[in-house]
């Protein structure tokens, strides 16, 4: 039986060090309603939001990683790291031709993403303008754009 090539497509979004824990349940909603198939917090755990009325961790699943390294270990096999940051290295989101399997990863919004992770990610990304948006808001837009760009079945 072949696959359709429909179902081939995934993608996992997360934030290494977020300050503020509405916005991985801003990022989880989105992620949800734009049909990632999870999301993740690196060095910083989760802690429950009242405010997660469509209850998303039931939907789709939370990982949470120590740090870089315990994170770098589980990402499934073949799949691009992309990581969304203002560097000069970085595509525009305008331009960027999405993996079909991905992991987006975000930083804090103070700090960004350290260069040891920017070395590591296979793929830079960038949204327009030279200041960094909230980090749930930019999830949303790079998740967005990848539905746009890769059609799927959203829920």
């Amino acid at each position: 039986m072949r696959v359709k090539d429909e179902y081939m497509n995934y993608c996992g979004i997360g934030i290494m060090g977020h300050k503020r824990d509405h916005n991985i349940g801003t990022l989880w909603r989105s992620a949800y309603i734009l049909g990632a198939s999870y999301i993740f917090t690196i060095g910083k755990k989760y802690k429950k939001q009242t405010s997660d009325v469509l209850k998303t961790w039931a939907r789709i699943p939370l990982f949470h990683y120590e740090d870089f390294d315990d994170f770098r270990k589980h990402i499934p096999y073949d799949c691009r790291l992309v990581g969304v940051e203002l560097d000069e290295r970085s595509v525009p989101l305008a331009d960027f031709v999405h993996p079909k399997r991905a992991v987006y990863l975000l930083g804090a919004e103070d700090n960004g993403l350290p260069p040891k992770v920017l070395e590591e990610c296979h793929e830079l990304i960038q949204l327009p303008g030279t200041r960094s948006l909230n980090v749930a808001v930019t999830g949303s837009i790079v998740l967005n754009d990848r539905v746009e760009k890769i059609p799927t079945k959203l829920p």
